[in-house]
């Protein structure tokens, strides 16, 4: 099954985070939206930040290692890690996407 990880990071981060997944075969691609407003309640306070959003395409095979190397190279003590199923796709880019991922 392939999958789309969602993950905010600050914008200076994002570039390099997305570098290393890719570099080490735990996502096929990965865009980066430059500057999303996230508003949060993060210990008992309502803060608000500019991001960057990672769009992060995989295999749910991998999640697991993708999500302790994220946890490793993010620098929020909780990062967002959040993966919804790719339903339907392109076939040729499904395939794209299984020769770029390690397992």
């Amino acid at each position: 099954m392939f999958i789309v990880v969602y993950c905010t990071i600050p914008k200076d981060d994002a570039k390099t985070l997305a570098n290393l997944l890719v570099k080490n075969s735990l996502a096929a691609c990965v865009n980066i939206i430059d500057e999303v407003n996230s508003v949060f309640l993060w210990q008992g306070e309502i803060k608000e930040e500019k991001e960057s959003l990672l769009i992060i395409k995989t295999k749910q095979d991998v999640f697991k290692q993708l999500e302790i190397f994220i946890t490793k190279n993010h620098p929020y003590d909780v990062p967002e890690i959040i993966a919804l199923p790719i339903v339907n796709a392109n076939l040729d880019y499904l395939n794209w996407l299984d020769d770029s991922v390690k397992e």
